[in-house]
């Protein structure tokens, strides 16, 4: 999966001469939280999120009227509150490379470029309906995790199980789990067309263990 088919294409951007005000109120309207900035000659020269511009107003121990400050925000330009510092990624970049980045980081978006323009913005909310679509979680079926050593050929095994007992698998996630120096798999499954207890008599000779098993 690459960041390409999750991403929303031709985002909306602002100018760098947008004020403050404005920019908020746009973002309100179109219901996002950040803005790529783009200049006059189609350049990308920032990004803006509602927190720049929320943070852009005086503190509470202002001294200004309401009407000074109002005129002050109104005179305030995006280019003044935007970052910079653009982290950016090719359209072709694998969805989890994308993913690490902007959890190391603890950005809430990523600029993705084609070449050299712009061609969309992947979130954090793009990539939690992808951990949705990879779980299965809009499809109704039996959900089941179970661990296995993850040795070569067992995955395999397990899925083979599966659908040894009728199951059609349409959800799955799996993560290494480091146990002293040992490691082992913790593997879930969204599995339709087959009982709890069909399931789980399929699935305890290959798995070392079965931690949950429900419907949903």
């Amino acid at each position: 999966m690459l960041v390409r088919e999750k991403m929303t294409v031709n985002p909306i951007t602002v100018s760098p001469d947008l004020s403050v005000p404005e920019a908020l109120r746009l973002m309100r309207d179109k219901k996002v939280r950040r803005f790529p900035v783009v200049d006059s000659h189609g350049k990308l020269v920032g990004i803006v999120s509602d927190k720049d511009l929320l943070q852009a107003g005086p503190s509470a121990a202002t001294t200004l009227a309401i009407w000074e400050i109002t005129e002050l925000l109104g005179k305030l330009k995006v280019s003044e509150v935007m970052s910079r510092e653009l982290i950016t990624v090719p359209d072709d970049t694998p969805l989890e490379e994308a993913a690490r980045i902007m959890a190391d980081g603890r950005i809430g978006g990523l600029l993705v470029m084609k070449g050299e323009s712009l061609a969309g913005i992947i979130t954090e909310t793009d990539l939690f309906k992808s951990l949705l679509e990879l779980l299965g979680g809009r499809r109704s079926g039996v959900r089941v995790t179970v661990s296995t050593p993850g040795g070569k050929g067992e995955l395999a095994a397990i899925t083979n199980a599966i659908f040894g007992a009728g199951g059609n698998i349409v959800g799955l996630a799996a993560r290494e789990i480091e146990a002293g120096a040992q490691t082992h798999w913790e593997v879930t499954f969204k599995v339709q067309d087959v009982s709890p207890d069909s399931l789980v008599a399929a699935l305890k000779p290959v798995t070392a263990e079965i931690h949950d098993v429900r419907q949903a």
